[in-house]
């Protein structure tokens, strides 16, 4: 092995990786030991594009060899992404599941949480600490770390800056299966057009993008196209086989009404139906928009299919019994993809996220994020009951953190949501009864925030004390008369707002690691702590499909790896697409 400065020597990460049967174009991986060298550079400032796809290759492939899954082939890809999902949400999530199947919570584990391998992820941004959904899903779909508010397109340009992208979209994993002939798929509780789901297919310097009346005059003038337009206009031929969320209007040419509320209309400005476009380009595919019509297709005579059910998001689990159009639940949607997508003999690639999780933490309100929590939960279940493990590769993560809190010394078996009972400190007598009260005396819950609306000083929304949802401050006042009392107070109620530290009209997304599931082939490369856009690479090392595809596009080293960043530009004429 060439030997180098200690300085300036690259990291060489080998990795024993078993040959995948690949086709003439692709390099068979190896069965001896590859040495993936990934220079040294001074971070963050020698960070680039290339530098995070190779560091991110070697240390996926690094992960496969410790792990010995290289000779294990994914005809199926699913990554579930519950937004916001924190490690606190998910116990916290499991305490309340367990008590609502009047079970022991505290042991009790939700669907993705019995995977058999796991890992941690790390979500910085290469431009924030604390991260947001863009850059995040970015990495995760692109094995591209990039900056906040980045969509498809590496940390080069400034952000909004439309010109300055031009050669810095990044290829993600959906593209890829498009390309490779397998069916893909996009679903999602939020707009289909959000910074999660958009990053699937999606590619701008600006995540807020949604539909062309946000775009600015100069992104016009560059060329930009919104990301309801680019769905629309994805370009592999038939677009994405399944795509489902909310998001409607963005669809909709300006003053047409929406089918569901009287009030509401659509919000394009160039006059173009979206959504006509759409049906008239798959005569035999099927587009709904309510939970019936969903329930009524023969989905194994449904080749494509689109989902818009509300003109904005879709409603909270909560709420979704009281829509009166009726909305399907993830479980349902998910259910209903995979039934579509499993048609197609050369396997499938499918984004499910649980997108309305982060937005409950955003608004302080504890029970809803656990409730969506759970939901997801049902629908990675879902997934497991109607897919062949032997050939599916599950992944379950998040794109970032939140700042809910599990705290105190609650005794074991205490309503989650509820008020802490027992013991203030770990050296109180074991029988310490009634409610556990903080040094003024006063009860607290298990659940809190570090920050948001659910400051307890008064707002021009709210008065001093206890917050309940929706709350949505222009205006704080300090705190003028302590903490509230709770113990009138009942902090199970689903609208209650668990109390945070600090005033923000929104909680905040958190900093920390989040969890990795995993489960089928290549599973158990996922493991220790990995930088978050390894997730792509352990994906597209072990799905062959995704593999051959970067091959053809000129990235792969002499050992089948994919190391070198493809350009979007080569997809798209490797694809037959013309620009």
């Amino acid at each position: 092995m060439t030997r180098f400065p200690f300085a300036a020597r690259p990291i060489l990460l080998g990795a024993m990786l078993s040959t995948l049967g690949a086709c003439a174009s692709q390099p068979p991986m190896t069965s001896s030991p590859a040495a993936i060298a990934v220079p040294a550079i001074e971070r963050p400032q020698g960070e680039t594009p290339q530098w995070w796809f190779r560091s991110g290759a070697a240390q996926a492939a690094l992960a496969s060899a410790q792990a010995n899954t290289g000779g294990q082939r994914a005809k199926n890809v699913i990554v579930f992404l519950g937004d916001g999902m924190s490690l606190p949400t998910i116990a916290a999530a499991h305490v309340l599941a367990g008590q609502r199947a009047g079970t022991d919570g505290e042991s009790y584990r939700l669907s993705f949480e019995k995977f058999p391998f796991s890992a941690l992820s790390r979500t910085y941004e290469t431009d924030q600490q604390t991260p947001d959904s863009a850059g995040t899903m970015t990495a995760i779909m692109t094995g591209v770390k990039t900056r906040a508010g980045f969509i498809g397109v590496s940390q080069v340009p400034k952000r909004q800056d439309c010109a300055g992208t031009r050669g810095q979209e990044l290829v993600s994993a959906l593209e890829l299966a498009a390309a490779a002939g397998m069916a893909t798929g996009a679903v999602t509780t939020t707009r289909i057009t959000h910074a999660t789901p958009a990053a699937t297919y999606g590619h701008l310097p600006e995540r807020n993008w949604e539909v062309d009346a946000d775009l600015s005059d100069a992104a016009k003038v560059a060329g930009c196209k919104d990301f309801a337009a680019q769905l629309i206009d994805f370009p592999v031929a038939g677009g994405l086989t399944v795509a489902m969320g909310g998001g409607r209007t963005a669809f909709m040419p300006a003053g047409a009404d929406d089918p569901e509320y009287p009030n509401r209309v659509g919000q394009r400005l160039d006059g173009r139906d979206l959504i006509g476009e759409w049906t008239a380009s798959h005569p035999d595919g099927k587009y709904v928009w309510n939970a019936a019509q969903l329930k009524a297709l023969d989905l194994a005579r449904t080749p494509r299919l689109l989902g818009l059910f509300e003109p904005s998001h879709m409603n909270y689990e909560h709420e979704r019994p009281r829509d009166k159009a009726g909305e399907p639940s993830l479980a349902e949607m998910t259910a209903s993809a995979i039934e579509v997508l499993k048609r197609n003999p050369n396997g499938f690639f499918l984004m499910v996220e649980g997108g309305r999780i982060d937005h409950a933490l955003h608004a302080g309100n504890a029970y809803r994020a656990l409730d969506e929590t759970i939901a997801f939960a049902d629908a990675v279940q879902v997934a497991l009951q109607h897919t062949d493990p032997a050939e599916t590769l599950i992944v379950v993560t998040a794109d970032h953190s939140h700042t809910l809190t599990f705290a105190g010394y609650p005794r074991r078996g205490n309503p989650i949501l509820g008020k802490v009972m027992g013991h203030t400190d770990s050296f109180d007598d074991e029988s310490a009864p009634g409610l556990a009260r903080d040094a003024a005396g006063l009860p607290y819950t298990t659940l809190g925030f570090a920050n948001g609306p659910g400051y307890t000083g008064a707002s021009d929304q709210q008065p001093e004390g206890s917050k309940r949802y929706p709350h949505n401050p222009r205006e704080y006042s300090a705190i003028g008369k302590g903490r509230p009392d709770l113990r009138e107070v009942d902090t199970t109620d689903p609208d209650y707002l668990q109390e945070a530290t600090v005033p923000l009209k929104a909680e905040s997304h958190g900093g920390e690691d989040v969890a990795i599931f995993a489960t089928g082939p290549g599973a158990a490369a996922f493991h220790g702590e990995l930088e978050q856009n390894v997730i792509f690479h352990v994906i597209v090392q072990h799905a062959p499909r995704l593999r051959a595809e970067l091959c053809r596009l000129g990235s792969c080293n002499a050992d089948g790896v994919p190391v070198e960043r493809p350009t979007r530009q080569a997809w798209l004429q490797q694809a037959g697409a013309a620009r």
